[in-house]
């Protein structure tokens, strides 16, 4: 269910919404959203210190977050549309002498042993997941004890984006994209550490949220 009570989109919903947006996904939310990604990749960096370091990144659509991590850094990167990592491929191609390892696969369901990785990423996906609540249990599975988890999301609260949410719900809730996401219940109420919030983009648009796993 979504959390105004109706049904969210499934999978193979989002799956299909995705599959149509991977041709134009870089020109919607390239540029808008990259001041969030720069910031996303500067944490991870310094989580990292130069150390190769093992990241999984979850929801990797067409790969814009792969150029701006630290290239010691060894990226596996999975999404569940085919079209978007199809795009994602393309990317690395660019990206020599780094390691970049990319699934097909539902975070929801991750076929990674437990504590697999020291940090998971998860940028501007949290909201669009059929089961945030799901999604967050699988990511503190595979990130050790200990780890970072690095969460890059909209949350509501900001009066000025207020009157946008209501705008576009309509649209949002189509695509499996929760307008009205709050920070609180997502993020507040589990037992991981938060270590860091920062508002980043236009006018706060979106949060990074710097968690530790404890």
């Amino acid at each position: 269910m979504s959390q105004h009570g109706r049904p969210g989109p499934t999978v193979q919903e989002v799956e299909r919404a995705y599959g149509r947006y991977a041709p134009v996904y870089d020109w919607l939310f390239g540029a808008v959203l990259e001041p969030g990604r720069r910031e996303l990749a500067r944490s991870a960096g310094s989580i990292a210190s130069g150390r190769p370091i093992e990241l999984l990144e979850v929801g990797v659509g067409t790969g814009l977050m792969l150029p701006l991590y630290d290239p010691a850094i060894r990226v596996t990167g999975v999404d569940v549309s085919a079209a978007m990592l199809a795009k994602a491929r393309e990317r690395v191609q660019g990206l020599h002498g780094r390691f970049v390892r990319l699934d097909l696969m539902d975070g929801e369901r991750l076929k990674f042993a437990d504590g697999a990785f020291d940090c998971v990423v998860l940028p501007y996906v949290l909201s669009v997941t059929p089961e945030p609540d799901r999604l967050v249990s699988e990511v503190r599975r595979v990130c050790r004890r200990d780890g970072s988890i690095l969460i890059l999301n909209h949350f509501s609260g900001s009066h000025f984006w207020w009157l946008l949410e209501r705008m576009v719900r309509p649209l949002a809730d189509r695509i499996g994209f929760r307008s009205d996401f709050d920070y609180a219940r997502h993020i507040l109420r589990h037992d991981w550490r938060v270590e860091a919030m920062t508002p980043v983009n236009l006018m706060g648009l979106s949060r990074l949220v710097v968690l530790r796993n404890a």
